[in-house]
């Protein structure tokens, strides 16, 4: 058995199966272990079945072993966001309003997973209805800091080596946020790459699904894995995806042109953030071009609340109306903000988001990739809310592609990253990108 197996990639522990130098079975022990060891204090997890898990790892190493057809993600360990449904275990939502509560069918993404083979470890602790209002999941890092969310265990538990791999969702800022905090690699592909068929629905525009993972390989090995077409979603689009583990590996022929947007909320940024964003733009040098954009960019953020709070409102009437009481208060102001947003405004806010991402389409004819902060700084402290978003708003509202690289460290020795957002369905070549900001860094630093 492979010393430590829970700190290994994915890809490095496909590796090792294909050597015959570990097993699913090792692998998941290693990762169950480690979460007996951590998880008491960092409470990533709402559902485990440590006995289901390792039947699963079992079937895995019985397969390989006959010589049966295995898929790119056999034996090893994901974890998934509790809004994403699964026929064998609780979907609770991240409220005691949906505690315990089962379905008869896997999410869309589920079926993928299992299909590749891979082994669902269990359910992640989420934000209350996957919006505003923290759970109990602390920050691997430092347990009095917040993990960000809404997809706070997803990155928790890849951030903690429980899992090599993880989905979450974002709506605003939750995967690339908690990417952010936790210290991994975040990816949220072009809006429609994913189904969401099988999860809560919170907002039909914005909702879009995101992987957590601890190298860029990874992150793009689990999207190719659950992208597909799928006509139940609304946003899914009947043509093929990007190849994610081609752009991941792949070298840019050429330097890619980046742009940093002077937006005004720039002024959030923490002084440690803003150094070492000043120090990446420093050693890319003419490869980045800053840009002064127009007002109505920023404005976006009110837009992209606007059609999230409506939303939310009309999708979750009926929970809503039927369990004020067991609200939190966190979530009841928004709930009263969003039911008096009128239909006028909420269909004004869809045509500003449709300009938006006209907008960026046009703009990338000219630009690779934007560079940008993932997060205001570090993980702010623990408490009710999981830190400010808005560095993720414009580009969620858009449906654009964005990675978030674990390249900073702040002043209290939490992790910060760095975000790239690139054009509509061409996350292939923001993955290109990403490879190739890290190779400029790693080369600086020699």
């Amino acid at each position: 058995m492979i010393k430590d197996a829970y700190e290994l990639t994915a890809s490095e522990a496909l590796a090792l199966f294909a050597s015959g130098k570990l097993t699913s079975v090792e692998l998941v022990k290693s990762c169950l272990e480690q979460i007996t060891a951590t998880d008491e204090n960092i409470r990533a997890w709402v559902y485990l079945d440590p006995n289901a898990v390792i039947a699963q790892a079992e079937e895995c190493d019985r397969i390989r072993k006959a010589g049966l057809a295995t898929g790119p993600l056999h034996g090893i360990p994901v974890g998934l966001k509790d809004i994403i449904d699964t026929a064998d275990m609780p979907t609770g939502r991240g409220t005691p309003i949906f505690k315990g509560r089962r379905t008869e069918g896997d999410a869309r993404l589920v079926e993928l997973l299992r299909e590749a083979g891979a082994v669902i470890m269990g359910k992640t602790i989420t934000t209350e209805l996957a919006f505003v209002h923290a759970n109990e999941t602390r920050n691997p890092h430092n347990r009095a800091h917040t993990p960000g969310g809404s997809s706070s265990g997803s990155a928790a538990a890849v951030a903690a080596h429980h899992v090599p791999l993880a989905v979450g969702t974002q709506t605003n800022g939750s995967v690339i946020r908690p990417a952010s905090f936790c210290g991994t690699f975040g990816f949220k592909p072009t809006r429609g790459v994913i189904s969401r068929t099988g999860l809560l629905d919170t907002s039909d525009s914005l909702d879009q699904v995101g992987v957590f993972g601890r190298s860029l390989a990874d992150i793009a090995l689990l999207t190719d894995v659950i992208g597909g077409y799928d006509g139940r979603d609304s946003t899914s689009f009947a043509r093929p995806r990007p190849a994610m583990g081609q752009g991941a590996a792949e070298e840019a022929p050429v330097p890619p042109s980046l742009v940093w947007f002077d937006l005004p909320f720039n002024d959030r940024l923490s002084d440690a953030a803003r150094d070492g964003l000043d120090a990446v733009m420093d050693i890319l040098g003419p490869h980045v071009s800053r840009m002064q954009p127009a007002e109505q960019l920023a404005q976006l953020v009110t837009v992209q609340a606007r059609v999230h709070e409506y939303e939310i409102c009309a999708q979750q009437a009926g929970v809503f109306d039927a369990h004020w009481n067991q609200i939190s208060d966190t979530l009841k102001p928004v709930i009263e903000r969003g039911r008096k947003i009128s239909k006028a405004e909420y269909e004004d806010a869809l045509a500003v988001k449709a300009s938006a991402e006209a907008f960026f389409f046009d703009f990338f004819t000219e630009y690779d990739a934007i560079i940008a902060p993932s997060a205001a700084g570090e993980a702010p402290m623990f408490g009710p809310n999981t830190g400010d978003p808005i560095f993720c708003t414009l580009w969620t509202l858009a449906g654009l592609p964005c990675v978030t690289l674990p390249l900073l460290v702040g002043d209290t020795d939490l992790p910060i990253g760095v975000q790239l957002i690139g054009p509509a369905e061409k996350d292939n070549r923001l993955l290109r990108t990403a490879r190739w900001l890290q190779k400029q860094l790693a080369e600086a630093a020699e």
